[in-house]
């Protein structure tokens, strides 16, 4: 278990003060300025030290993805976009941080701008946070205001702007080129690549994506150093973490841990365990409803990091924790994620545009039991035509819980629709 003295969030539940005199009496905001005069190298060669993969999904090394922005822009301005859209079901952790902890975000938004040359930041913000954007907004005017960020940022000749900016609750504005699109005021489509972001991002000028957590956690791992955050969880898989636990549990909540703490031990430790006990459990969803679910016997003794999730099938996303017990109907379940992607899909590509309706059709026939046995198959073969084959990762989410429930459930499914079959049966005698 995480020592309190090693969490990087103080305050996640809002319980202390979070006005900036609260932020800086947790540790925010302290030698600011010296880390800023350390310079651009220094900050990019840390983060990638450090080991911090994405905390947004994707997992992707943040430090590395800092490094990829140009040395040189030709005059163009560069800018940090933090994606605080936050669309993923089951997530609850980003808007945490902006209503509790804003000051951290604020804080590293002007770190991370250094790292990569920008002279601004927008942060993205989901439009039915609106109460975060506030608490955020706050933030922000706090810090302009006490000469920490704006012009000589913190006194450090550092001149930074920062802009908060509604969207509009689309669930493909979470992918980096459909927010950089509907940050400019067009329709919310992932956009081809090449060119990256690091490239051609926000207006046409480079621009570096990054979730909130990703950014809010860079100031403690610079005061604290690399060594410090690689020293929790395991290689390639380094830091602390927030989890959100949801579902049949006893204590639902969102949870700074340990990177690779054990999933069982996660849940029992701060969610005051499953609902019925342990042996009542029948699947977990570890990493928000795009990830394929986890049968009761994997969640034994699985891992919850990026390694430890991708070797039995399924990913670790947000880390946002569902858990099912014996009551759940997990066809209902993943029927109703079908719905949401399939509602969701911008429509730009044609795989998911056709498929993800296609997919929640069948998995209505599926709850209903009208699906013949041979069409599972069926199904299954359309969810790897669907996945891969788009410009963003939503055919991949689309077709990732349908495939962890026929990978772990599929006798339970056949039953079903073989009791269904005999009851028409009999009804037709």
């Amino acid at each position: 278990m995480l020592d309190d003295k090693d969490r990087i969030f103080q305050n996640i539940y809002g319980l202390k003060d979070t006005s900036l005199a609260g932020a800086k009496a947790v540790g925010d905001w302290d030698g600011t300025k010296d880390l800023i005069k350390k310079g651009r190298e220094w900050i990019v060669d840390e983060m990638k030290a450090s080991g911090l993969r994405g905390r947004g999904g994707a997992g992707f090394s943040t430090g590395m993805k800092w490094s990829f922005m140009p040395k040189e822009s030709g005059g163009r301005p560069v800018f940090l976009v933090i994606n605080a859209d936050e669309g993923e079901p089951g997530t609850c952790k980003d808007r945490e941080i902006l209503r509790n902890e804003p000051h951290k975000l604020v804080e590293g938004a002007l770190l991370a701008s250094v790292g990569i040359g920008a002279g601004a930041a927008y942060v993205y913000v989901r439009g039915e946070f609106l109460r975060e954007a506030e608490a955020l907004q706050r933030a922000v005017d706090e810090a302009y205001a006490d000469g920490l960020i704006g012009k000589n940022a913190c006194g450090s000749g550092y001149d930074f702007d920062m802009y908060v900016q509604l969207g509009a609750g689309a669930y493909i504005c979470g992918e980096e080129s459909a927010l950089i699109q509907s940050l400019e005021g067009k329709k919310g489509q992932p956009r081809l690549k090449p060119p990256f972001p690091a490239n051609v991002g926000l207006y046409g000028c480079p621009t570096t994506v990054n979730n909130v957590e990703s950014i809010a956690v860079a100031p403690t791992i610079l005061r604290r150093g690399a060594t410090w955050f690689t020293s929790f969880g395991r290689e390639n898989n380094s830091g602390t973490k927030l989890f959100c636990i949801s579902g049949h549990v006893n204590t639902p909540c969102t949870v700074e841990e340990s990177m690779s703490i054990p999933l069982k031990e996660l849940i029992e430790t701060h969610a005051g365990g499953v609902q019925g006990g342990w042996d009542n459990l029948l699947a977990i969803i570890p990493g928000g409803c795009s990830v394929p679910m986890l049968p009761r016997n994997i969640c034994e003794t699985v891992l919850m990091d990026f390694d430890g999730l991708s070797e039995v099938k399924s990913g670790l996303g947000t880390a946002a924790v569902i858990v099912m017990d014996k009551s759940t109907d997990l066809v209902s379940a993943i029927a109703r994620f079908s719905h949401f992607y399939s509602h969701e899909s911008c429509g730009q590509c044609t795989p998911c545009r056709e498929g993800t309706g296609w997919m929640a059709r069948m998995m209505d026939r599926m709850v209903k039991g009208e699906m013949t046995i041979d069409e599972i198959d069926l199904l299954e073969q359309v969810t790897k035509q669907v996945e891969g084959h788009t410009i963003c990762a939503l055919g991949d989410a689309a077709a990732w819980p349908i495939q962890g429930l026929l990978r772990h459930f599929r006798p339970e499914i056949e039953r079903r629709l073989e009791n269904r079959q005999s009851i028409d049966s009999g009804k037709a005698a």
